[in-house]
């Protein structure tokens, strides 16, 4: 069967809905990315990839002959403890116990709910023995899909074990991780809750280096080894306990263990976080002075630097209170600067992260480049996102446009800037992003003049500078002169504006040389759209056609590339990413596959999922990439046999078809097949 990370989403998030009701919603990770990862390693088992031993007799086909058993809960906590045992995961995948009538109900119920666990987790969609394309890690994205929704589910208390993948991907992206050149060399994360901010770190690198982690909740770690597995990191170390009282990394008994890239989102503002610190665990890492007794954020921002190797780097996610607060903040925050520790700070938008409402900046760290006077490179990111629901998430193009900004340290107006040393320190330090880049809407100034005697004020058409310099007899189209000096008349009715300026000549030639930036583009790219094959990589093709796109775009007159671009990967993501990823799983011929449409009967009432646009004998049928109406009625290819129309049913024997034997029919149970 082809691919289609829709399906898949959809059928993990279903698994969930069977657990509704019966536990927190906190607690649905542990039981369904149990599931998931069982079902991965036993798709997996007996490929030269296989990471994981599966026991005879501990497969997830062994837990599929457990349906309806009254005994299903106990047989498969008894299977997943065999895979940890063999897999000396005791403790990391095992921790999440099926037998337990408080979660799934007692008796029958317990059967049902389980069964139809099982029954999700058995669909061909989530068949991983086949469904994954070298390069691009689908397993992988439906564990983030997964983390990214229980965190939504879970709340504001709960939902702070995972980091959203788009701030991972900016932090990964400005710790300066793509600098390695090694296997030896090191990326670590002290707080690593699930691990998908310390993998996107990883996948950074253009070479496979070596991975470490800590993170204080043994549930939340048991998470992160899994996700490390299910990415092919196996071999990341990734201990349990309180980063701050035990660090786990030490090269001796007094000494904390060093590394070249550090990531982190520890928790905010933390009040407990000296509990369990002695003068001996300090490691050395407060000799600048100790943080707030009942705010954690300095804590955890020195042990990175301490963590970091001389010729280290790396980018920490902290409140923005780290940049301005006073007292012993402030005290810890003029050493650092003064060492040059700091290379940059971004400034994230409000409600991006699950655990908490409020702004937070990605501070960037580099000793390679530390001197006495460095400059800071600033960035306001704070205006540039998008509602999703309740919470805000960065758009592709956010991310674009922040990571070019600082990779290219590109001054942009209200928006990034290079701050010298002397203007940090006439601020006495203070790293309020505000102070130093204006960010602000200008003021929309009102002429009393013009509000009373008519007229445009000049000034006003002026600011349209960009607009008339691409089209420049334009403005004398619209605006004519006014006997007061300083202003114009407009000579085309208010309602008549859009017309006249889309009839214009300039307009046209505008146009058409957007027209011809755009069909450029769509001239270089079609062959690698429509030459496809199977094992190819739809994130490699995606990547080069944006790419494509940002860099025709940027001479545009008047049109931001990164809009050209979003517009690109918004269509990627709802549309696009599917076909792509049939095509490549299954060629084109699984392009026009055809499937009968899923319904349900809820009250009585049947309630189609999916909108099929061809009905042949009342069966409903869906193409997920070539339309059936564009297709042959006769017969229609799919990918496990070839469907044609069922023989139509007499109505009663009496008023049988001649076509049918006459011994056939309701009676014998039976009709002809063709």
């Amino acid at each position: 069967m082809a691919i289609k990370k829709s399906d898949i989403y959809r059928s993990l998030w279903e698994s969930c809905d069977q657990l509704r009701g019966g536990m927190d919603a906190s607690l649905y990770k542990d039981y369904i990315l149990t599931l998931l990862f069982v079902k991965y390693v036993s798709d997996r088992a007996g490929q030269p990839d296989a990471l994981i031993e599966v026991p005879p007799g501990s497969s997830f086909n062994d837990m599929k002959a457990l349906r309806g058993s009254k005994n299903i809960g106990e047989e498969m906590d008894t299977i997943i403890a065999r895979i940890a045992e063999e897999n000396d995961l005791s403790g990391v995948i095992d921790r999440a116990f099926f037998n337990d009538p408080e979660k799934f109900g007692r008796g029958q119920k317990m059967i049902n709910t389980l069964t139809a666990l099982i029954n999700i987790f058995s669909r061909e969609e989530l068949n991983f023995s086949k469904n994954r394309a070298d390069g691009d890690d689908i397993l992988g994205d439906a564990y983030e899909y997964l983390m990214r929704n229980f965190a939504t589910e879970a709340g504001k208390s709960k939902g702070q074990f995972y980091t959203p993948a788009e701030v991972s991907r900016v932090v990964a992206a400005v710790a300066g991780v793509d600098r390695a050149t090694s296997p030896r060399q090191t990326v670590y994360d002290p707080t690593c809750g699930s691990g998908s901010l310390l993998l996107k770190a990883a996948e950074t690198a253009r070479v496979p280096i070596t991975i470490f982690g800590q993170e204080m909740d043994i549930a939340t770690r048991g998470l992160a080894r899994m996700n490390m597995i299910m990415h092919n990191r196996e071999t990341a170390e990734i201990a349990q306990g309180d980063v701050i009282a035990e660090p786990h990394f030490l090269t001796d008994a007094h000494t904390l263990q060093t590394f070249d890239f550090v990531v982190a989102n520890p928790p905010f503002s933390a009040k407990a976080w000296a509990s369990g610190l002695t003068e001996e665990t300090k490691y050395d890492r407060f000799v600048d002075g100790d943080p707030p007794a009942k705010n954690g954020d300095f804590a955890f921002l020195l042990h990175i630097l301490a963590s970091m190797k001389a010729t280290g780097s790396g980018a920490v996610i902290l409140p923005h209170g780290v940049l301005f607060r006073g007292n012993a903040e402030s005290r810890l925050r003029e050493k650092i600067l003064k060492r040059g520790l700091i290379k940059g700070i971004i400034g994230l938008p409000a409600n991006l992260f699950y655990g908490t409402g409020i702004p937070a900046s990605i501070i960037v760290l580099d000793k390679s480049e530390a001197r006495a006077d460095r400059p800071v490179f600033m960035i306001d990111a704070s205006k540039e996102f998008i509602k999703d629901g309740n919470k805000n998430r960065l758009r592709a193009r956010d991310i674009h446009k922040i990571i070019d900004a600082f990779t290219r340290a590109q001054e942009i107006p209200g928006y990034s800037r290079l701050v010298p040393y002397t203007e940090i320190t006439r601020n006495d330090f203070n790293l309020n992003i505000p102070r130093y880049i204006d960010g602000s809407d200008p003021e929309d100034l009102q002429d009393i003049t013009a509000h009373l005697h008519g007229g445009v004020p000049e000034r006003d058409i002026d600011a349209l500078d960009d607009f008339w310099a691409v089209m420049p007899t334009l403005r004398a189209t619209l605006f004519g002169p006014n006997p007061r000096p300083g202003y114009a008349d407009p000579l085309v009715a208010p309602d008549k504006v859009r017309s006249t300026i889309r009839n214009h000549a300039d307009f046209a030639a505008f146009r058409a040389q957007i027209a011809e930036i755009l069909n450029g583009w769509i001239d270089a790219n079609t062959s690698a759209l429509s030459g496809i094959q199977p094992g190819d990589h739809p994130r490699d093709l995606i990547h080069t056609v944006a790419e494509d796109m940002l860099t025709r775009f940027e001479p545009a007159p008047l049109v931001d590339k990164y809009e050209a671009y979003q517009r690109l990967m918004s269509y990627w993501s709802d549309s696009m990413q599917d076909d792509v990823f049939i095509i490549s799983g299954g060629g084109w011929l699984a392009a026009r596959d055809l499937r009968e449409t899923r319904k349900e009967v809820k009250d009585g009432k049947t309630k189609w999922l999916e909108d099929g646009d061809l009905t042949v004998n009342k069966v409903r049928l869906v193409a997920d990439v070539i339309p059936p109406r564009l297709s042959s009625t006769a017969s229609f290819q799919t990918s496990r046999r070839r469907w044609t129309p069922p023989p139509p049913r007499p109505r009663n024997w009496a008023g049988r078809s001649r076509n049918w034997p006459r011994k056939m029919g309701p009676r014998a149970g039976c009709w002809p097949t063709r």
